[in-house]
């Protein structure tokens, strides 16, 4: 497996890499993280953009609501189709991850994620979110998304930060290495599916 080349100058050609954070707080952890990751995406010449969660009008999904009837939901996944690469990052909610990062993966199905790469982010206040990771690696192979095997984990989130930075360098350059993961490997085309994705009759 090798290495994307850099993007190109060609506005066709930009990376795009798109964050979705699954934390509605004010002061939240793994936005900053997210935004830390972008940056260093946008390092590499690649086209950025955070989907704040708290911005969005995303009702809890209904099967019987058509997507363009549920709030902003067809925006939403309009923005998450046009990336190259998408970033998860959810902080740990009993052993799993947010309700709010829950409720817009399910208005996604294999039109955003199929063949996509992916990266993943969590964070918890206690130990490594391990759980967390999986959980949001198994929605991944439901809708047969290819995810980095770089993944990042942010444990006792208090005390990670200061002021808004990291204290632990070699945990930014974690998280700083899963954006330049989404840049390298966006253009990479997985093969075989995965058996879940196969199974997955509701998400097309």
């Amino acid at each position: 497996m090798t290495e994307a080349d850099p993007p190109s100058e060609d506005v066709d050609d930009v990376i795009r890499v798109v964050a979705i954070c699954g934390s509605l707080r004010e002061r939240s952890y793994t936005r900053i993280a997210l935004e830390r990751a972008l940056e260093e995406a946008a390092r590499l010449d690649a086209a950025t953009e955070l989907l704040d969660l708290r911005e969005w009008d995303l009702p809890l999904y209904d099967a019987d609501v058509d997507r363009e009837d549920a709030g902003e939901a067809e925006a939403f996944t309009a923005r998450v189709r046009a990336a190259d690469s998408i970033l998860l990052g959810s902080p740990m909610y009993h052993g799993s991850y947010s309700s709010p990062l829950k409720t817009a993966l399910d208005y996604c199905g294999f039109d955003e994620f199929e063949d996509e790469t992916v990266g993943l982010l969590a964070v918890s206040g206690g130990a490594f979110p391990v759980t967390t990771l999986e959980h949001m690696r198994s929605v991944c192979r439901a809708l047969n998304a290819w995810v980095i095997p770089h993944q990042a984990a942010i444990p006792n989130a208090s005390r990670a930060f200061d002021d808004g930075e990291f204290v632990d360098a070699s945990l930014e350059e974690r998280v700083a290495t899963l954006g330049r993961r989404a840049v390298q490997y966006a253009t990479i085309e997985p093969d075989p599916d995965s058996f879940e994705s196969g199974q997955n009759v509701g998400a097309r």
